[in-house]
């Protein structure tokens, strides 16, 4: 059985002009934290899930396979954590507004940011899977 060698050399891109894109995902990242507008929900506190999907161009990245020219999502998800653990807001429209302003600040050259926040099982007096707020922002350099 023959042993695998890095690749290190960076693939040649094509000399036909493009534009390339790309998405880097968090996918239902869970932590517990003390959200909602009810007392009880700020004394219990709850599950929360967490999308974050950023866009970018991470061709040259992925040419040189290299982590410093794109998205560190292991960061990303420690912002996550961070702001879903260590606050306390009533809104989860809030929550994802404040994860999506952390990574833009964090990584200005993105072509765009969503993140959606869940709460499952949410207090609305009746049945209901969740309750779900998506934040998006577009072209922030435009």
């Amino acid at each position: 059985m023959s042993e695998s060698v890095p690749d290190t050399e960076p693939e040649a891109s094509p000399s036909i002009d493009y534009t390339t894109t790309g998405t880097v995902r968090l996918v239902n990242a869970v932590f517990y934290g003390h959200h909602g507008v009810m007392e009880e929900e700020h004394r219990i506190g709850g599950r929360y899930e967490v999308d974050v999907s950023v866009g970018l161009d991470f061709e040259d990245a992925a040419l040189h396979d290299d982590l410093d020219r794109t998205v560190n999502y292991e960061q990303v998800y420690e912002f996550v954590r961070q702001l879903v653990t260590e606050n306390n807001f009533y809104l989860i429209e809030k929550l994802a507004y404040r994860i999506a302003h952390k990574v833009l600040d964090t990584y200005p050259d993105l072509e765009g940011v969503e993140v959606t926040v869940r709460k499952p099982d949410p207090p609305v007096g009746g049945t209901c899977d969740r309750a779900e707020a998506t934040y998006t922002i577009d072209d922030p350099g435009t």
